[in-house]
């Protein structure tokens, strides 16, 4: 079963994994399949002398399927379109099955299926339609200048790095295959700063 460390301690908010899984899907705005959520808070405030000092702080969080462990965009799909793989864990769905109804989407805790031109749900398959045996190999932990995602392994990944962390509004109950990596003022919480880029409305 495969999925992704996200080390939001440095990641720069930079968007390659979201502007190369666009490129490399030929998506078009507002479709993605990965999103980057920008979180943030703080204030700048004045002294007497009108020196400024500020607790001012933003990190980032780079999200797509989680292709989780119990996936309800699975267990919703009204026509069993939408399948997870026993081996690989990626979660798909047959678009000769699926009636462009976005069930999908509308359980999803990330929002993640979205429609595209022919009425069909489409989604993140960590580019496993590149290799003749189906192999992920997704392009947005390639295209990552700072490696602040890393693929492979869930249970490797969990081994190394912990497991799942609560990022703000990005948790599931659906034991996504994904493991966050905090940054140093995760702790202070923050805002999402971004609302509309990261929508889940299309």
């Amino acid at each position: 079963m495969y999925g992704f460390y996200v080390n939001t301690d440095i990641c720069t908010g930079c968007k390659a994994c979201m502007t190369s899984c666009m490129d490399r899907n030929d998506l078009e705005v507002p479709a993605k399949f990965r999103k980057v959520f920008e979180f943030g808070g703080g204030e700048w405030t004045a002294n007497e002398s009108g020196a400024l000092a500020h607790t001012v702080f933003t990190y980032y969080a780079s999200v797509t399927c989680g292709h989780c462990e119990e996936p309800a965009c699975v267990a919703n799909c009204p026509t069993g379109a939408m399948t997870k793989d026993e081996v690989t864990g990626i979660v798909n769905n047959d678009k000769e099955t699926c009636i462009g109804c976005m069930t999908c989407e509308k359980s999803c805790p990330y929002g993640h299926p979205v429609q595209l031109s022919d009425g069909k749900s489409h989604k993140c398959i960590l580019c496993s339609d590149e290799s003749a045996d189906g192999t992920p190999n997704p392009t947005c932990a390639k295209a990552c200048p700072v490696r602040a995602l890393e693929f492979g392994d869930i249970e490797e990944l969990r081994a190394a790095h912990g497991d799942a962390a609560v990022i703000g509004e990005l948790t599931a109950e659906t034991l996504p295959h994904v493991v966050f990596g905090l940054h140093r003022d995760a702790a202070k919480g923050g805002t999402l700063l971004n609302p509309m880029e990261v929508s889940h409305e299309q």
